[in-house]
């Protein structure tokens, strides 16, 4: 294995992670680390979306499945045990585990059938999950949820903040690394010409699979991680509105860039928490899906590629001017 790359790139990410580490020492107010660490558990989530858009061309409408499982799967032992870091630890090796076991079983079943059939076929369980929660009231509490109580050393919201942080910092370079390794390029085969993927001698649907069940046990971190800043837990983690976020903070950051659903995550978050707050100056912010829906129109119409990605466009063309004039004198001492 050759080891990871500290490029330029990864003393920036390491920066700016550094900073947001200070952060909650650096101000008093509660409701920006709450903001802040919605957006690095959102995060997490839209990047493990982003395995599946972005890296493999697989659309799904019910990634919101594994994010409900690693939700439950921890606060249910917390409704029922002690509230202790082992019970924690338990709880997220339950989460992990259910997740590989769903997201393997889905994606053996599912994964054969063209991309709008997977789609509406993951949309289709997501929905059964959500039944189920409502249903089964004895050990979810149906539609109104419960709240329960979280070891003493994440009752500190500094302690969750870093954790969050920690942990979307962990799998951001953890993933990077899946993505750029051998298995990570013939991910990027597949979404660019499955067809030619298959007929060089790879099996795809096991690449498939194998992307599937990660980004579904991704998912359920981050579950895991909104369970413990909400204390609450009810069936909207299974609601289709969740996987939607997901796919918004992805287009809008760049799809296929792991940085950019962080960025869209941040985005959404920011304009949801200010639009919100703005309900009070006029009607019309009360309604503000609707206003960030045109922003997220103008954004797909002049940047295609998602911020992340436009901008990595603009370095790359940048880098490219640079070194045609770098080689173009040799050429003319040559001739």
């Amino acid at each position: 294995m050759q080891p990871l790359r500290m490029n330029l790139s990864t003393w920036i990410y390491l920066l700016i992670a550094f900073l947001l580490a200070v952060l909650p020492f650096m101000v008093t107010g509660r409701s920006l680390l709450f903001l802040m660490m919605q957006i690095f558990i959102l995060g997490i989530f839209a990047m493990s979306y982003d395995l599946l858009l972005g890296y493999t061309g697989i659309v799904s409408f019910g990634h919101t499945m594994f994010f409900g499982i690693g939700a439950y799967s921890t606060a249910v032992l917390f409704n029922r045990q002690e509230p202790t870091l082992l019970t924690l630890l338990l709880g997220v090796l339950i989460a992990v585990a259910a997740a590989a076991i769903v997201s393997f079983i889905v994606g053996v079943l599912t994964l054969r059938l063209k991309s709008h059939f997977y789609a509406m076929l993951t949309l289709a369980l997501a929905g059964l999950f959500l039944v189920a929660a409502e249903k089964w009231r004895s050990m979810t509490g149906g539609a109104d949820g419960f709240t329960f109580s979280i070891p003493d050393v994440f009752k500190d919201r500094t302690t969750l903040y870093l954790t969050c942080l920690v942990v979307m910092v962990l799998i951001f370079f953890g993933l990077r690394r899946f993505t750029e390794s051998p298995l990570g390029r013939v991910l990027l085969a597949i979404r660019e010409n499955e067809g030619r993927t298959e007929s060089l001698g790879y099996k795809v649907l096991h690449y498939k699979v194998i992307v599937s069940v990660v980004s579904g046990v991704v998912a359920s971190i981050s579950g895991v991680l909104y369970m413990l800043s909400l204390r609450f837990v009810d069936t909207s983690v299974f609601a289709t509105e969740v996987t939607l976020d997901a796919l918004l903070m992805t287009i809008i950051g760049g799809v296929g860039t792991l940085v950019g659903p962080i960025i869209g995550a941040a985005l959404v978050e920011f304009a949801h928490h200010w639009l919100s707050g703005l309900s009070d100056v006029h009607w019309i912010f009360e309604r503000w899906i609707i206003l960030f829906g045109t922003v997220y129109i103008l954004a797909v119409i002049f940047f295609p590629k998602g911020i992340a990605g436009s901008l990595q466009g603009v370095f790359k063309k940048r880098n490219g001017k640079r070194k045609a004039k770098a080689v173009s004198p040799e050429k003319n001492i040559a001739g």
